[in-house]
């Protein structure tokens, strides 16, 4: 029987009991000290994951021996997405934001927002960590995380994710680069 608070989560499950050979009522998560959802820890303890969700759409990563983070943001209309950056981003971001023209601002402030919560999801840690406590470049060679107080900025990796349509997505880990593959389901009903 499902739980009532694993109801909406019943598609992660269903893919995550597949990647560990069992049943999705036999997989158990558990909130870590900040909330990260992990598996609990049995024989597969190599076994990560992370997910988002945006509207109807939803990314999940799932990866072996390292601590994934993926965010997914649709585009909206934001009161002012400069004056958020200005807020919580770094003076450098907030600096580069204000060069560019509105629609533009919109779409480099979203690719920066989930590249923060990628890092800040494989960190384990939530928001409350301090959005201009990490710096991340974008430009057309991709994203790079330039600064993350308390940790080596080049041990990371940090991809823009092409998901399609208004939406932006990034993916993040502390380790060497991987692989890539991304597989794209539809809802059956």
């Amino acid at each position: 029987m499902q739980r009532p608070r694993d109801a909406g989560r019943a598609p992660l499950l269903a893919l995550l009991a597949s990647y560990l050979g069992t049943e999705p009522s036999a997989v158990r998560l558990l909130a870590g000290e900040h909330g990260r959802p992990a598996l609990v820890a049995q024989s597969h303890d190599a076994l990560d994951f992370n997910w988002s969700h945006s509207g109807e759409r939803a990314l999940v990563v799932v990866a072996r021996g390292i601590a994934p983070g993926i965010d997914l943001e649709l585009r909206r209309t934001r009161a002012s997405a400069l004056e958020i950056a200005q807020r919580f981003f770094t003076a450098d971001e907030a600096t580069w934001l204000a060069t560019l023209d509105e629609d533009a601002r919109r779409a480099a402030f979203l690719e920066l927002w989930t590249a923060r919560e990628a890092v800040l999801k494989a960190l384990g840690r939530g928001l409350a960590f301090g959005l201009d406590r990490l710096s991340i470049r974008s430009d057309a060679d991709g994203l790079a995380l330039r600064s993350l107080e308390g940790d080596d900025p080049a041990a990371w990796q940090l991809h823009r994710l092409h998901v399609g349509g208004d939406a932006f997505a990034a993916l993040a880990w502390r380790g060497a680069p991987r692989r890539i593959r991304l597989f794209a389901l539809a809802d059956a009903g």
